[in-house]
């Protein structure tokens, strides 16, 4: 029983982690390519920015996010054309997941 035990501890322990490409993708997208992270906070994003809504503290379900970076929202503006679908899904993706975490 030792033997088993001791061994699914090591397996457990061992096993390695694996990130999520998407989240990879959308963090990319939200730092680098729309540069989100100018405007926005988001602590998953290490992002400080002062001029759009905090994340952290609205808490978007994806469909706002897609809806937003579609379509632009204040001074914020569209992202349709600009990034492709698959890049909207991703960003808005991570933003639903990592926001208030």
């Amino acid at each position: 029983m030792k033997k088993i035990f001791l061994i699914l501890f090591f397996f457990i322990i061992s096993k390695q982690v694996y990130s999520d490409p998407k989240m990879d993708l959308g963090l990319n997208i939200f730092n680098n390519t729309a540069q989100c992270s100018t405007c926005h906070v988001l602590k998953a994003a290490n992002s400080n920015g002062a001029l759009g809504p905090n994340l952290d503290e609205i808490r978007p379900i994806k469909e706002q996010v897609i809806n937003s970076v579609k379509n632009g929202i204040g001074v914020m503006p569209s992202f349709e054309g600009i990034l492709t679908e698959e890049e909207i899904e991703a960003v808005s993706y991570f933003v639903s997941e990592s926001a208030g975490k």
